[in-house]
Order: structure tokens, then C-alpha cells, then sequence
């Protein structure tokens, strides 16, 4: 099949979330399996520093209400990929993303509209037809609305996919601060009071409708876990699925991990302890190998479960426990935790910053990992603390749900659960945790090994697309 990624970001080429770890690990897992792929993305000011790329051809033209649009385009082999960047340096020459420090910039809506339009007018360039658009997110959410509305009927054959990785992000804007689409008639059926709501365009045109776990897919059809689009995703129920995101084994791997003072794996899992000692002392944490650890690296957001964590730390305290946590984001939290750092200095550690290495050292050096999320689509990081042997504590949502396993469910347990949105719940869902650590520590043990041998590769993912492409390409036989 020829399949074409559209996404904002690819990791390795620039990254700011876990939607560019899909965009680099998913396109080559399919490479890998045989088929055509293709990526277009924005030709950001960072990627034009790394890469001094020529344009491909001619200087494209594309022309809206009031505003002619000049753009490059630009192609770089990736991994046997081919990667062209539309280069319109108004929109892309700038030092973020989607936002200058913390402030969006108020023109996304414009610059990933004008970007999706011209995904289409890249390909028909460059003479490639794909079987399948892949779209992700809202940047690229109104692309299946400008392919249904396509005049020349150049894309009559092809079909799109538009996956959600968070509804909590849904491109919202006014449609009158976007040049771009206001020249399509048909736009103003998707603008309400004003406003038009990208990720439900993408919902409302796309062939199919994916999502990056089983139980996420299920949550979007409610009112509290999709933010407010039930309705339109209840309308597409029969064609909204659910593909469990995969794990970049080569990335998060214990025994080839060179953040680690040393490697480990199931067969060999005494280097655990090492790593342990070396957290404990990076953090300032005492040296204490028998007490529990728990772990946890994440943006310090509402939607982490900081209002489950803050509120019961004192609770905690009264434990033979140590906690690290490490992370950056909400200034309220992190003041909150820095204060409570300095006042219990012996069990808990707080760093404000991210760097790969203490995120490395706390999936190898904890005995735990704390997840406990509003919400959360997939979900990585217990992927990562299973594989190190650093036993999940998370809240049954989303692809947490999908992914660990509780003591209660299953005879082969990887970690524990717990499904109120209360700190309390959390509570005795981590005595539970530390009074198994305590109690049976021999089964503690094998809890660890089990999640070790536990895999979410990309492969099956990829798997799961590929038959999902070949079904909408044998509707429409």
C-alpha cells in the first residue's frame, strides 16, 4: 500500500510530545513490514538548521481570500523514508512549535489549516497518490474536510485515517483569523458561534477514526473522557477504533541502557539494586535498599493526578517509604512539591527540571512507578517501568487500563490499579503496593520478571493499521 503520514512532529527530526514518537516509531514499523510510506511535515527553523535541504522542484502557489501562499518543498531520506517538508518559513521559521515560550501562538489555527491544504498539493505535485492519508491530531484534523471538498478528484481513491492522541486538544479557533479556509463555501457548516472546532472536522470527514488504546476509544464516547465531542464520536462509533501504541525497545532497555551505572535484565537483575543506589544518590535520598522507592517523571500537570497526590503526602510519610519525583511544568505544583522536599528531605526528593538521564535513572532505580492520571490516552512510561522491572501503580484509565494488570484481576499481576478519582483511592492503592512489597516479597519479585518479559511492540501496532488500511480499501471495491 502507499500510505502518507501528515504530522506536526517526527522524533529524532523535532519532537515536544509523545505524538512524535508515533510519527517516527509507527511510519517505519510499517517501512519495515513492507509497505510504501511516505511522511510530510512543516519544515521547522530547527530542522532547517540541522539540514540544509534543496527544494525538490519548482516554487509551489497556493492562493486563498485575500493571501498567495509561496512555499518549498523539500525532501530528506529518513531511514528509507522519503520526508517532504513544506517549507513556508511565515508560518514555520520560528523558534517553537506551536508556542512561543508558554503563549500559543494565535495563528495555529491558519498555519495547520494552510499546512494541510498544502500535505494535498505536495502530493499532487510530486505525482503521488496515496491509498491512505494518515492524520494526526489537530494539526492535521481539517485535512479529511479539504480532500472531501476537493475540486480536481485527484484524491477520489484515496481514504483517510485521523487519529485522536489526546481529545483534551481540539484546535479550537475563530475561522475568521484563518485565511485559509474561509474561501471553502462548505467551511461554514463546521464553524459555530464563530468558531470552528478542528479535531471534530477530523471526526466528522475522516474514513476512520482511530485512537492509541482499547479502553481510550471507549472513554471518548462519553461526555467526560472525549472533552464534550461524544456526540459527534457516538455518530462514528462504528468506525472509531482503538490501536494500542508500541514501545521503542531499542530506546528503554535495561540491560543496553548506557544512563544506567550498569545493565540488567530478567536473568541477570541484581544490577537493579546498583541502580537504585545511584538514584538515591543523585536525588540526595539515603542510601536505604530495603526501603520501597517509588518513582515517578512526568509534566507537572492537573491531568498527572497531582490533586490525588498532593493532599495525601503527609499520609504517605507516616511509611517506611522514599519517593523521587522528577519533572517540570505548573509553577504551583512545583513550588508545592520543592517545599515539601525541603521539609522531609529523608523521603522525599522533588528535582524541577527533565533531562533523559534522571528519566532513564528512575525507571531502573525505583521499585515503583506512579501514574495515577486524569486521564491518559496511552500512556508510555509504564510500558518503560515494566520493562525495567519498576512496578506500576496507575489508575485504571486509558491505556493504563490496557496495559497493567492488577493483583486482583489476574493470577499473573504486573502492577496495581485503583479506578476513583480521590486521593484516597490512590492511598490504598499504594499501601496495597507497599504491603505486598513488604509481606511477599518473593512474589514482589516475579511481579517485576513478569513485567520484564512484557511487550507492546510497534510491530503489532503496525499490524492493526495495516489491516485497518486494507479494510477501507476493500469497502470501497
Amino acid at each position: 500500500m502507499n500510505i502518507v503520514f501528515a504530522i506536526s512532529e517526527v522524533e529524532e527530526l523535532v519532537k515536544t510530545g509523545g505524538l512524535a514518537d508515533v510519527g517516527k516509531a509507527l511510519p517505519l514499523a510499517l517501512h519495515n513490514a513492507g509497505e510504501d510510506v511516505a511522511i510530510v511535515m512543516p519544515y521547522y527553523k530547527t530542522i532547517a538548521e540541522e539540514y540544509n535541504l534543496p527544494p525538490l522542484c519548482d516554487r509551489q502557489t497556493l492562493f486563498t481570500e485575500g493571501k498567495v501562499y509561496h512555499f518549498d518543498i523539500r525532501e530528506l531520506n529518513w531511514h528509507g523514508i522519503s520526508v517532504y517538508f513544506v517549507d513556508y518559513p511565515e508560518y514555520f521559521q520560528r523558534d517553537g512549535l506551536y508556542a512561543s515560550a508558554f503563549d500559543a501562538y494565535e495563528d495555529n489555527g491558519e498555519r495547520f489549516s494552510f499546512f494541510s491544504g498544502a500535505v494535498l498539493h505536495t502530493l499532487q505535485t510530486l505525482e503521488r497518490r496515496p491509498d491512505v492519508i494518515h492524520c494526526h491530531d489537530w494539526h492535521t484534523a481539517m485535512l479529511p474536510f479539504l480532500m472531501t471538498h476537493e475540486r480536481s478528484g485527484y484524491f477520489a481513491s484515496t481514504r483517510s485515517v485521523f487519529t485522536i492522541h489526546n481529545a483534551a486538544f481540539q484546535g479550537v479557533h475563530k475561522v475568521e483569523q484563518i485565511p485559509y479556509l474561509r474561501h471553502h463555501p462548505e467551511i461554514f457548516s463546521q464553524v459555530h458561534g464563530g468558531y470552528i472546532n478542528m479535531l471534530q472536522s477530523g471526526i466528522e470527514f475522516a474514513t476512520k477514526v482511530t485512537t492509541v488504546s482499547p479502553n481510550y476509544a471507549q472513554e471518548l464516547l462519553t461526555d467526560l473522557g472525549s472533552h464534550g465531542l461524544h456526540d459527534r464520536l457516538v455518530m462514528r462509533s462504528a468506525d472509531l477504533s482503538g490501536i494500542l501504541n508500541g514501545c521503542d525497545y531499542t530506546q528503554w532497555n535495561p540491560k543496553t541502557d548506557a544512563f544506567l551505572p550498569v545493565g540488567y535484565d530478567a536473568e541477570s537483575f541484581e544490577g537493579k539494586a546498583e541502580c537504585k543506589a545511584a538514584l538515591q544518590k543523585r536525588v540526595d535520598l539515603p542510601l536505604m535498599p530495603q526501603v520501597p522507592l517509588i518513582g515517578m517523571v512526568c509534566r507537572l500537570t492537573e491531568q498527572k493526578g497531582f490533586g490525588y497526590i498532593l493532599p495525601i503526602l503527609d499520609d504517605l510519610m507516616q511509611h517506611n517509604i522514599q519517593i523521587a519525583i522528577v519533572g517540570t511544568g505548573d509553577p504551583k505544583v512545583c513550588m508545592d512539591l520543592g517545599e515539601y522536599a525541603q521539609n522531609h528531605s529523608d523521603k522525599f526528593a522533588f528535582v524541577n527540571g527533565f533531562s533523559s538521564e534522571h528519566a532513564h535513572l528512575i525507571e531502573a532505580g525505583a521499585d515503583f512507578f506512579l501514574m495515577p492520571s486524569q486521564f491518559e490516552p496511552c500512556g508510555l512510561n509504564q510500558m518503560y517501568s515494566l520493562a525495567y522491572g519498576t512496578v506500576p501503580i496507575v489508575r485504571a484509565v486509558g491505556g493504563l487500563k490496557d496495559t497493567v494488570i492488577d493483583l486482583t484481576q489476574s493470577d499473573a499481576p504486573t502492577g496495581f490499579t485503583f479506578y476513583d478519582p480521590t486521593p484516597y483511592a490512590l492511598l490504598s492503592c499504594i499501601r496495597r503496593a507497599l504491603l505486598f512489597y513488604y509481606e511477599h516479597p518473593d512474589q514482589f519479585r516475579e511481579m517485576q520478571l513478569r513485567g520484564m518479559h512484557t511487550r507492546f511492540t510497534w510491530e503489532a501496532a503496525a499490524n492493526s493499521y495495516t489491516q485497518l488500511y486494507l479494510s477501507m480499501m476493500v469497502e470501497t471495491e
